[in-house]
């Protein structure tokens, strides 16, 4: 992947390319967004460079890179965008998608915790789930289908767009910086994105277990 998106270096088509898969992956959770914003950003730090002229005809280097400014804001803009696009559909998804919800018992869960949560101010478990596996899917669906106010749950998806892209942007960066812009680097911030999905999930799964052991009492 590294190679494929290294050729996009220099070409607004990485901006779109990341936008696409960070949009899409709300509704298709298996799209590898992370590990495309984690490349994107490696490759960025690596650079590529050439050789133009300038106006004297003298030879001087360019370095062809994205702006890893421009690629976090592009990769928390498009979070942004996908949640609010998932929290309509879910909102206006009518009585069919009110009872598929209802038939899973992750979602009605979902809504559960995060109406309690936005109710008290507390949105962070809306940060939490950008990390988890499908936890942005799960939450922006709730929210919409529990019809909570958009001014309760946008501030919070944006939080938690521009943590996950300046993480995600940050582990290419540093991955590559330190460890070189080859598979190893790239490897190393991925497995670092997994674990840290792997910690989110679990603190999203505790407030669930703890009401049902508080239900079954």
């Amino acid at each position: 992947m590294l190679e494929s998106v290294g050729a996009l270096i220099g070409s607004p088509w990485i901006y779109v390319v990341v936008a696409l898969s960070v949009l899409l992956d709300v509704f298709l959770p298996v799209l590898p967004s992370g590990v495309l914003v984690i490349t994107a950003a490696t490759a960025a730090a690596a650079g590529t460079t050439g050789v133009a002229a300038d106006a004297a005809g003298a030879a001087r280097h360019v370095t062809e890179v994205p702006s890893l400014l421009a690629l976090l804001l592009c990769a928390a803009t498009a979070s942004v965008l996908g949640d609010l696009a998932a929290y309509r559909l879910a909102r206006i998804g009518g009585e069919r998608l009110d009872r598929a919800i209802a038939r899973s018992r992750r979602l009605t869960s979902a809504q559960e915790r995060l109406g309690a949560a936005l109710s008290r101010g507390g949105g962070v478990l809306v940060v939490i789930a950008r990390f988890a596996p499908a936890g942005r899917s799960v939450v922006s669906l709730g929210a919409g289908a529990s019809h909570r106010k958009v001014k309760e749950f946008l501030p919070w998806s944006a939080v938690a767009g521009l943590a996950w892209a300046g993480y995600s942007v940050g582990l290419g960066y540093f991955g590559a910086q330190w460890l070189g812009a080859g598979w190893l680097g790239t490897a190393v911030s991925v497995l670092a994105l997994f674990v840290a999905g792997s910690f989110a999930a679990l603190l999203m799964r505790r407030p669930a277990e703890a009401a049902r052991a508080a239900s079954a009492a």
